[in-house]
């Protein structure tokens, strides 16, 4: 299994973990007095953001990118949503 393919997985969890937080985690905390489900949930994202970074520089030198490629597959996992758009662009380009 390639890094790539790794990625692909680890970005789509990412992005589960993000949505995750930012609307049921903080809602729950902020709203139903539950801290403990942005504790774990973030917890979860955190260490799904270091594989993610991680494994994006693995993919970059396997596949060759450029820096600039690489700098805005990284800035995508900061916004919601995102990492499901880099998943299917990589998938289409893969294709190719």
């Amino acid at each position: 299994m390639s890094s790539l393919s790794i990625f692909r997985k680890v970005a789509v969890l990412e992005g589960i973990s993000y949505l995750l937080l930012l609307f049921v985690a903080m809602p729950l905390k902020y709203y139903a007095d539950m801290p403990l489900a942005v504790k774990y949930t973030g917890w979860a994202h955190g260490l799904l953001f270091v594989l993610y970074a991680a494994l994006l520089v693995l993919a970059w030198q396997e596949q060759k990118w450029k820096f600039g490629k690489a700098v805005l597959i990284f800035l995508a996992s900061l916004l919601p949503f995102m990492p499901f758009v880099v998943d299917r662009k990589l998938k289409d380009e893969r294709a190719l």
